[in-house]
């Protein structure tokens, strides 16, 4: 028996990152009951300060215990009831699983597809709304698998006009690329914290419009041992306990309704997560995750590499790279983790072992892991026998961050006064 000893790696694939140290030591405080106020007063901190990570006032926003998987099933199986007609367009490897947990709650599922890529034109999309009819549309944000960004903001309006609710999950692009959730009209969004927000896999932030949440209390129904007189007791409920977003709801709400255990510990990362993100700004987040991003970008092409996909609908905080035939892909993703420390990842389906996913996200997205990365690629690809030019990836990098205005100032996270990094998580 061995203790837990992990080596130290620099994760630079599509997620999940390194956690940003003030989360970890977040992690590493002393747990309470899940009924002490000192807890249920970080519960009700931590709603408020994720209304502000979505661009909402929605009061249903909480966390779901769980990866983001977790949250987008809860947010699913609570929506649809057996039988409800959702559309899901796919244009990567989550659009398929929002369409296979839709399914799997019963729901009547149709899909559109277009090329792994590609996005979809809004018109498209409201042609299908139009076609289907369905209760919900269920929607990807960015979808890792393909590094693609679906525009959001022209789709709330056209749900309201044709009476459908609007679902996305947002795991991907939350904290790195523009997400408003009031102003866009979105009903229902999760997310996780592995990727943009900094922290570890394990908590999914979500959050309900007074609509969706309308439509969790047509199928509430309160657990027979917790139960009290006059409590709904639906014939048709949510089909998960665990997940059922009615009940987590009421566990979150003023009557603090038992439903299970709070995860302390992740809920003391998601805390610290947003509050890093909201200490710097969402904007200044957003802005340094594209300025990371497109470094990456001009970096990985002055390397001679081809991007895959369309690039004017690429995710900030994610690219995608054709594996040149003249390499082993899994050799030169093997000697950048051996070699230096440093993970890449490829894909699936389609693309799995054709490109490589290179992310800049979260504690990551800063100057220092960009120029660190792209020297290493360099020096793999020239060992794997691709010809490369010395330095011009990280020429190429740092040249865009030089013509960042003002100079540097997206470079790297903002560091937290001492006070600020000290401070206990729920204050007067």
């Amino acid at each position: 028996m061995h203790p837990v000893n992990p080596p130290a790696r620099l994760l630079m694939g599509p997620g999940p990152i390194n956690a940003d140290p003030r989360v970890l030591r977040a992690l590493s405080t002393p747990l309470v009951g899940q009924y002490d106020p000192w807890m249920t007063g970080a519960m009700t901190e931590t709603q408020a300060l994720y209304r502000q990570v979505f661009g909402t006032e929605n009061d249903a926003t909480v966390l779901v215990d769980g990866t983001s998987r977790a949250g987008i099933e809860a947010a699913l199986v609570s929506l649809l009831a057996p039988g409800d007609r959702v559309l899901v367009p796919v244009f990567g490897r989550f659009g398929h699983l929002l369409a296979e947990i839709a399914g799997r709650a019963g729901a009547d599922v149709h899909t559109i597809e277009t090329a792994w890529g590609q996005v979809f034109p809004t018109s498209v999309i409201e042609d299908a709304i139009v076609r289907v009819r369905p209760k919900l549309l269920a929607i990807v944000q960015g979808d890792t698998s393909t590094t693609m960004n679906q525009p959001l903001d022209e789709l709330g309006a056209i749900c309201e006009r044709h009476g459908v609710l609007f679902y996305t999950d947002a795991t991907a692009t939350i904290g790195g690329n523009p997400l408003e959730t009031d102003a866009w009209g979105i009903d229902a969004v999760s997310a996780g914290l592995q990727k943009c927000l900094g922290g570890p896999s394990g908590s999914a932030p979500l959050t309900l419009s007074p609509r969706a949440v309308s439509v969790l209390d047509g199928r509430r129904s309160v657990e027979a041992g917790i139960r009290e007189p006059g409590d709904d007791v639906s014939e048709h409920p949510i089909r998960s306990n665990y997940l059922d977003l009615a009940m987590i709801l009421d566990y979150w709400g003023p009557r603090r309704l038992n439903h299970h255990t709070e995860a302390a510990s992740m809920l003391y990362a998601a805390n610290e997560c947003a509050r890093i993100l909201l200490d710097e700004g969402r904007d200044a987040v957003i802005a340094r995750h594209e300025l990371a991003g497109r470094a990456m970008l001009s970096g990985v092409q002055a390397l001679g590499l081809q991007v895959f996909g369309d690039v004017a609908h690429k995710m900030h905080n994610v690219v995608a790279v054709t594996i040149p035939s003249a390499v082993s892909g899994d050799a030169v993703r093997g000697s950048l983790l051996e070699d230096h420390g440093i993970e890449i990842g490829t894909s699936f389906g389609p693309l799995h072992g054709k490109v490589w996913r290179i992310g800049t996200m979260g504690y990551n997205a800063r100057k220092d892991a960009v120029v660190t990365t792209l020297a290493a690629l360099e020096q793999a690809l020239r060992r794997g026998g691709f010809a490369v030019p010395q330095g011009g990836g990280v020429d190429a990098a740092l040249d865009v961050y030089a013509g960042a205005a003002p100079a540097s100032a997206a470079s790297a996270p903002a560091p937290a006064s001492a006070a600020a990094a000290a401070a206990p998580l729920v204050r007067s």
